[in-house]
């Protein structure tokens, strides 16, 4: 006889809550827009902060979600050339700033492995070895688009990956996907190759390159830079972007607002993140 399939998390994590929260209802939630009411009433209550009921409610949310709802397109990839020589690499390495990268072969979809950054420090020495790419390169994983991202996170967690190629219906590379795209989709945006100062919502990496979080405010955008972006419709550099695009931009898309070039470096299905600044501008910047 067959074994009973094992309930999923969210179908355990709608029944544990509605046993928790049942002395806030005369019956227990059935469906998930009525888990959600408790939860708010249980926020109106002061039983939960804002944070936690929306922790909560992106936690129903990932179930529902795909690996095609926050993968990164391959567009957008930032990859390494399998025969490319390693001080090719080093620059593309350094300006994006990532840890780990897909290595093509003949075309962006052909992923033939995944380079982390840390093992090119062998050969950045003086006497260092001469570098063969098959040395350091590591098996990849795939995965399809159809994914559901609570089943990929478990994968994630029992594998110890931390980085998935997606896959399209022909076996071609797609987008990518990490580990950190699911966690923010329930505990939001997580700073780890930023060292933003406490307090801080714009990175001065250059005189003329920054990177700011989506959430800081027109005006003080307007008083880093000295410049004079108007306030009335939106109020966040994350807001105007999106206005200027006319769509929830992925990452990697860039738009030119007057002398300023914004590139989304984070986001996700529900708003930007994270904006690389570029200032097109001879002179030094104010602020």
């Amino acid at each position: 006889m067959n074994a009973k399939p094992s309930p999923s998390f969210s179908s355990q994590f709608k029944r544990t809550l509605g046993r928790l929260l049942k002395p806030l209802v005369q019956t227990e939630p059935e469906n998930r827009e009525q888990l959600v009411q408790v939860l708010k009433q249980a926020r109106s209550r002061h039983l939960m902060d804002g944070e936690a009921l929306s922790m909560m409610e992106a936690v129903l949310q990932v179930s529902e979600l795909r690996v095609r709802d926050i993968m990164i397109p391959r567009a957008h990839m930032v990859v390494l050339e399998r025969d490319k020589p390693v001080e090719a690499l080093l620059p593309v390495i350094i300006e994006s700033a990532h840890s780990r990268f897909p290595v093509i072969g003949d075309d962006k979809s052909e992923v033939v492995g995944i380079l982390l950054a840390k093992d090119l420090l062998q050969y950045c020495g003086q006497d260092s070895p001469s570098f063969n790419m098959r040395d350091v390169l590591r098996s990849a994983v795939f995965v399809p688009e159809s994914k559901r991202l609570n089943v990929l996170l478990k994968e994630f967690r029992l594998s110890r990956n931390h980085m998935a190629i997606v896959i399209d219906e022909y076996g071609g590379a797609a987008g990518l996907i990490t580990i950190e795209d699911v966690l923010e989709q329930i505990v939001g945006e997580i700073e780890d190759e930023y060292d933003f100062d406490e307090g801080a919502y714009i990175l001065k990496r250059d005189e003329n390159h920054y990177t700011a979080k989506a959430h800081t405010t027109i005006e003080d955008f307007n008083e880093f830079f000295g410049t004079g972006f108007d306030d009335q419709d939106y109020d966040t550099i994350g807001g105007m972007v999106v206005n200027a695009l006319g769509h929830l931009p992925q990452r990697g898309e860039s738009v030119d607002i007057d002398d300023f070039r914004f590139t989304v470096v984070r986001a996700d299905s529900r708003k930007v993140r994270l904006l690389n600044i570029e200032r097109k501008l001879s002179e030094p910047p104010a602020g």
